[in-house]
């Protein structure tokens, strides 16, 4: 018997004063986050959600995500949080497709609805049967027409519960990632997955409940990173997570500041915004500096000169790990026994093994030449998911023997640090938000002008990349660039939609008619 909700419940017992949670002046105990969490799985049993039920989750870093995703495990259901910045269309897709009976949705803002898009997908999703509209203010009447307000649906539920028992190898969590195909896909990972990720992450940063970790959470809780690095192994030592719900590096510094922040983990532009906030800021560098003591970037990697200034200016080394939804997420992470390697990702982390091997899965063995060699990083332990949900052939795709091909490259040096070299070959970085050009280009000639589209990533200097689309228009056609670039942005989350789109006569093929996008970057 094991479930992921046992690190809130075992720290609830154990410190249930202590705050778990902070946004702004709203301060929530652990004994306070764990009844409404309770409250939350009394809610769902009520409405005849059963164990290994799917249950979907829109919400930014607010009190109620970690509150909902833990009540949801308390009933045994599975977690199947989505990106706040989908649309309709897009959330209607993950619905339909994790089967989800329910879904907990935040009212949004004005200039983020996400209320409106996640009742339009809701009602395009015939099999979801129970939609919860979480208010900004409980009491709240609902922003949406017709929706049941979270703060109603609690009313009268009991903050005590009979645990629900789940096994260790049932689903905790469906992630959704795109593959190469741009459809995206869950990714099942269960209570041991990632229960292990966040007591290994402890391991390495030497964490434990009888040091007050305080944290400042920037990262996406939807996202794997932020929400096992940070809130799973956070919670499970007793941490206090301060919470952004959305990254700004004024604001953040101010927080590093005022909160007495330890750890912070970030992507590199969140550091790169850091650094530069610090000047007029008008905080007390040399107190932040004294308090930060576990410094973590992911994501992509660290340019070195951002490792040297964090250094000098906060005391801290920054340590880089790397990992994939797939592998709950973490792989691997800079050795804490030895010195960082700029631009390396580390080793990796216990319990799991990697090995480098060719398109055909056979080993890439270690040689007097090894550190140039470069091959397709396998992954193999306790991190590795179940599998896609209800995709068994891309599962077999991508697993084989334990082993988990990540489509992505790297070397290894002789001391067994990985450097990756290239995600897969056509994914699109763009502010650390991964981008498959396929699904874009797929939405792209649903329009009604475009007769072929061709999606790359060019280079941005504070995105990384930027998403580029080539489209030839049906003959008699007519649009502009610009026209498509606002459809697009109706159609796509914000982070996806191309920001650049050239109207061109011909794109560069093969002679089979494959599309040359090495030509169009």
């Amino acid at each position: 018997m094991l479930n992921l909700s046992m690190l809130l419940e075992d720290s609830a017992r154990r410190h249930p004063d202590r705050d778990a949670v902070v946004l702004g002046d709203t301060r929530l105990s652990y004994a306070q986050v764990n009844a409404m969490a309770s409250q939350v799985a009394n809610l769902l049993v009520s409405r005849g959600i059963e164990p290994g039920d799917k249950v979907a989750l829109s919400c930014p870093n607010l009190p109620h995500f970690p509150v909902i995703y833990y009540g949801i495990l308390k009933a045994g259901a599975v977690v199947v949080p989505l990106n706040v910045l989908l649309k309709g269309r897009e959330i209607a897709y993950h619905l339909a497709d994790a089967e989800a009976k329910a879904y907990f949705c935040f009212q949004g803002t004005p200039d983020l609805p996400m209320g409106d898009e996640g009742k339009k997908g809701f009602d395009q999703a015939d099999g979801c049967e129970h939609f919860f509209l979480v208010m900004a203010d409980p009491s709240a009447p609902a922003s949406v027409e017709g929706a049941e307000t979270f703060g109603q649906a609690l009313q009268g539920q009991s903050p005590e519960l009979e645990p629900v028992t789940t096994a260790e190898t049932d689903t905790a969590v469906i992630l959704y990632t795109s593959g190469t195909t741009g459809q995206p896909k869950g990714a099942e990972l269960s209570h041991s997955n990632l229960v292990m990720n966040a007591v290994t992450c402890n391991r390495l940063f030497g964490a434990d409940a009888t040091f007050h970790e305080r944290h400042l959470l920037t990262l996406p809780l939807f996202h794997s990173f932020g929400s096992t690095v940070q809130m799973n192994a956070g919670f499970s030592v007793g941490a206090t997570l301060v919470l952004l719900p959305r990254f700004d590096a004024e604001q953040a510094v101010a927080l590093l500041d005022k909160e007495e922040i330890t750890f912070f983990a970030g992507v590199p532009t969140m550091w790169w915004g850091l650094l530069g906030a610090l000047d007029g800021s008008g905080v007390d560098v040399k107190k932040i500096a004294t308090n930060l003591r576990i410094a973590v970037s992911g994501g992509a990697s660290l340019p070195v000169e951002i490792i040297k200034q964090v250094k000098e200016r906060f005391g801290v080394t920054v340590l880089e790990g790397y990992g994939l939804s797939e592998t709950s997420p973490v792989a691997t992470f800079s050795d804490p026994e030895r010195d960082p390697r700029p631009g390396s990702s580390g080793i990796p982390i216990w319990g799991v093994e990697l090995k480098l091997i060719d398109g055909d899965w056979n080993e890439i063995k270690a040689g007097a030449d090894s550190a140039d060699v470069v091959g397709e990083i396998a992954i193999r332990g306790h991190n590795i998911m179940k599998g896609y949900y209800n995709r068994p052939d891309a599962t077999g795709e991508v697993m084989r023997d334990g082993w988990f091909r990540s489509g992505d490259l790297a070397r290894r040096d002789e001391e067994g640090f990985y450097y990756i070299v290239d995600r897969a070959k056509d994914m699109i970085i763009r502010g650390g938000f991964n981008v498959y050009p396929r699904e874009v280009e797929e939405v792209l000639m649903t329009h009604e002008a475009v007769s072929l589209a061709a999606v790359v990533g060019v280079p941005h200097d504070s995105h990384g990349e930027e998403i580029k689309a080539y489209v030839i228009l049906n003959e008699g056609a007519s649009a502009t660039g610009d026209e498509l670039v606002a459809w697009c942005k109706e159609q796509m989350a914000a982070y996806k939609y191309p920001r650049i789109i050239e109207v061109t006569d011909s794109l560069p093929m093969t002679a089979t008619g494959k599309i040359l996008k090495r030509e169009l970057k």
